[in-house]
């Protein structure tokens, strides 16, 4: 199985950071590395995700975990359990900090043979860590 992971400090509350994380106007504001959501990331909805790292490419993702201000998990795959990605956030309160994880992980019989295609994301991980933090920091202040 193969994963992508970022993590970061942010100095702000929680609930500002989820704010964020659930804005698809701001996720795709340029400097998430996310070109463009179409959906409500809300409990049980659909989205349709554009990247920087395949902007041609459309990710219908369905958000099956959402715990409001603490984590979620959007995810896709093949049919049949073949093969399937599961993307999760998570927000911690730390005293006046916020700890942020997203990880990415890769599971199914066709796993081994699909993360080959995928390309090198934790570029586009970093960013987007780096951009929540700064994004929630401004605020913040």
């Amino acid at each position: 199985m193969r994963y992508y992971e970022v993590k970061r400090t942010i100095m702000a509350k929680p609930d500002l950071v989820w704010s964020i994380l659930t804005d698809p106007a701001v996720l795709s504001d340029g400097s998430f590395s996310i070109l463009r959501i179409e959906g409500a990331i809300t409990a049980s909805s659909r989205i349709d995700l554009w990247s920087e790292v395949a902007p041609k490419q459309k990710f219908s993702l369905k958000i099956s975990s959402f715990d409001p201000g603490r984590s979620m998990v959007w995810e896709s795959g093949m049919p049949l359990g073949l093969f399937r990605g599961a993307r999760s956030f998570e927000v911690q309160a730390a005293g006046p900090e916020t700890l942020f994880r997203m990880r990415e992980d890769y599971s199914g019989p066709l796993a081994g043979l699909m993360v080959k295609m995928i390309p090198d994301l934790q570029p586009s991980f970093d960013t987007f860590g780096d951009a929540l933090k700064a994004a929630a920091e401004v605020r913040a202040a």
